[in-house]
């Protein structure tokens, strides 16, 4: 018995063994290196799991049953996809939160990653902070305030729950007429490689040793995503999604320098842009994506489509979307936001493999950088929202941070019909005042596209905010009378005595091809405004864009210029420069042509014959208080 009593004991002692490794798995132990982490996760992976990673559809149609059964790898919110109108943040993050319940209930575990557009602030959201649009933020010329920029908006962005931000738009804008100009930082690639720093406010600065690698510090950090790779800012006549015709020096020393440094910086994804590069759809550029971004520039995180991206390889779009997936899957793209059809796509994609017209190495390796990325950022030991982040999103600091973005972002073009008269700083005691114009006071126009919905809308019920006649009229002397007339004719103007007017006119807003403007006038009835004003009383034009216009017909008679871009919600950074309490410091971080014949007309052309160059801006001094 004694013998049959100790075999007893080994057996039971060897099935103790096999339990306590079954239940250690390296995936799951965050202190073994992420490579480690991502090699044993990755062979415990069926093709459907696989391939269940490289799927990212929409929030609308995203269930936690959904997201199990095909073991989705992410969700996003396309612009102005939201839970409910005004949702609060609670409600964004339970969303993301029972999302993520279906990911983790799968035999592996493996967290889903969601992402939003958060291109200027978390800008879906009701009630967050809204910041300039990345036009003005070139002209601050300031790497720190963008950073700090960055910062606030990782925290915005993770008191919803939500991990990952479609941003920073790195693209360099060669031609206003595009709808997307806003977007973009400067039409000088030095300038948008200094504020990719973007990138180290949302992610968290690189440790030293890992430069280069996917970065993301902890939960109060998201990651990010360089985008859109590569030349997007260089279409023909400015179209969007079109054709950029350069030569592989113009598009390396114009185009791509910015992914050098998001790169550097740690960025976690690149987004591969809808337009072509010489007629070759960038979807399907695998000389780009894998020899020169993945192998040449070493990238290491993943590369994600945009929206429907590989469908639009043909035209029209979805028109072969086996030859989309074989193409846009072999060029190197990582992730595909499908965003809707994903079992066509994940059946498609699956046949593909199983027929070996796609080799399970390609699979592997977007797999791979999917999961380093996940690892890296802590995904797997912080899958769902931290409640107590709540309070940040529209943060009065952040608001204050934005306030000074807007300072900063102006941009003084003229001050007095002669040098000797300058007429800024506004004096904050005055009899009378006149605002007029269609943006002075309309939050929405003053925000522009990506706010709230994808195009934008005019009004002032769509988030919280302060729009520029209510930053006045809390600015002025409480004995200075303030009338507000949106368009006012003749007999407004005239029939009283005005010691000056603001003029504020501008854009609609608007996002994408819907921004496309091959004229690039101030819509009507702008001009009219500026004009019948003008030539009464002391005005100063403030012009809210997402590009330069064409000014050159009235600007004589204006006596002060100022673009303004698209500011945000904080209008108050507008008065706070008009009236002194601050000096005007913005430089034109884009060309302000004379007329759209010259387009596109770029610092250092030869034909360069602007009406205010790149970099001009006019300075004023605060007003000693």
């Amino acid at each position: 018995m004694g013998s049959l009593h100790k075999f007893s004991v080994i057996l039971l002692m060897l099935c103790f063994a096999t339990l306590g490794s079954a239940q250690y798995v390296k995936y799951k132990d965050p202190k073994q290196p992420v490579s480690v982490r991502v090699k044993d996760l990755l062979g415990r992976m069926t093709l459907a799991e696989k391939i269940g990673q490289m799927t990212q559809i929409e929030r609308e149609n995203a269930t936690a049953e959904q997201i199990a059964k095909y073991f989705i790898g992410s969700v996003l919110s396309g612009g102005g996809s939201v839970p409910a109108p005004q949702a609060s943040a609670q409600a964004w993050a339970s969303m993301v939160n029972e999302m993520q319940k279906g990911a983790l209930s799968t035999r592996l575990g493996i967290p889903m990653i969601y992402g939003i557009d958060a291109v200027h602030g978390h800008n879906n959201v009701y009630k967050a902070t809204i910041f300039p649009h990345n036009v003005g933020l070139g002209a601050t010329r300031d790497p720190d305030l963008v950073k700090r920029i960055g910062e606030a908006t990782a925290l915005e962005v993770r008191a919803t729950g939500i991990p990952y931000v479609f941003a920073p738009c790195v693209a360099v804008c060669r031609d206003p007429r595009w709808g997307r100009c806003y977007e973009s930082y400067s039409e000088d690639p030095k300038v948008v490689q200094s504020l990719t720093t973007l990138i180290s406010g949302l992610q968290g600065d690189v440790p030293s040793n890992d430069v280069g690698r996917p970065y993301v510090g902890g939960s109060k950090k998201v990651a990010a995503c360089a985008k859109h790779y590569v030349g997007d800012g260089g279409t023909v006549k400015g179209i969007n999604e079109n054709n950029t015709i350069i030569d592989t020096h113009g598009l390396l020393t114009i185009h791509m320098p910015p992914y050098y440094n998001s790169i550097i910086r740690g960025v976690s994804t690149v987004m591969v842009s809808y337009s072509s590069w010489n007629g070759v759809k960038m979807h399907a550029n695998h000389h780009l994506i894998t020899d020169f971004l993945k192998n040449k520039l070493r990238f290491r995180g993943f590369v994600i489509s945009d929206w429907q991206g590989i469908d639009r390889i043909t035209s029209p779009p979805h028109k072969n979307y086996s030859y989309s997936i074989e193409a846009g899957i072999g060029a190197g793209i990582d992730m595909i936001m499908v965003p809707y059809t994903y079992t066509e796509f994940i059946d498609d994609l699956t046949e593909q493999v199983n027929n070996k017209i796609i080799p399970m190495s390609r699979i592997d390796d977007a797999v791979y950088r999917i999961l380093r990325v996940k690892f890296t950022m802590g995904l797997f030991e912080s899958p769902f929202a931290d409640s107590s982040l709540a309070d940040e999103l529209g943060k009065q600091e952040h608001r204050e941070l934005a306030r000074e973005a807007v300072r900063k972002s102006l941009v003084l073009l003229k001050n007095g019909k002669s040098s000797y008269s300058p007429v800024l700083p506004l004096p904050k005691k005055a009899g009378k005042i006149l605002v007029a114009g269609s943006h002075a006071d309309d939050l929405g126009r003053q925000c522009g596209g990506w706010t709230i919905t994808w195009q934008g809308q005019p009004g002032n019920n769509i988030t919280a905010g302060t729009t520029i006649l209510s930053a006045i009229k809390a600015t002025v002397d409480p004995s200075t009378t303030v009338v507000y007339s949106e368009n006012p004719d003749s007999s407004v103007v005239t029939g009283d005595k005005y010691d000056y007017a603001i003029v504020v006119v501008g854009e609609p807003p608007y996002a994408e091809g819907f921004g496309d403007n091959l004229n690039l006038t101030i819509p009507e009835p702008g001009p009219t405004v500026i004009q019948t004003v003008c030539k009464s009383i002391k005005c100063v034009v403030v012009l809210i864009s997402g590009r330069p216009l064409v000014v050159e017909p009235y600007i004589g008679g204006i006596d002060a210029f100022v673009a303004a871009w698209l500011p945000g919600t904080e209008g108050q950074g507008v008065a706070d420069v008009l009236f002194g309490d601050y000096g005007f410091t913005g430089k034109l971080s884009r060309t302000w042509f004379k007329s759209v014949d010259q387009l596109p007309m770029n610092v250092g052309d030869a034909h360069y014959d602007p009406l205010f160059p790149f970099g001009y801006g006019l300075t004023t001094q605060a007003h000693s208080s």
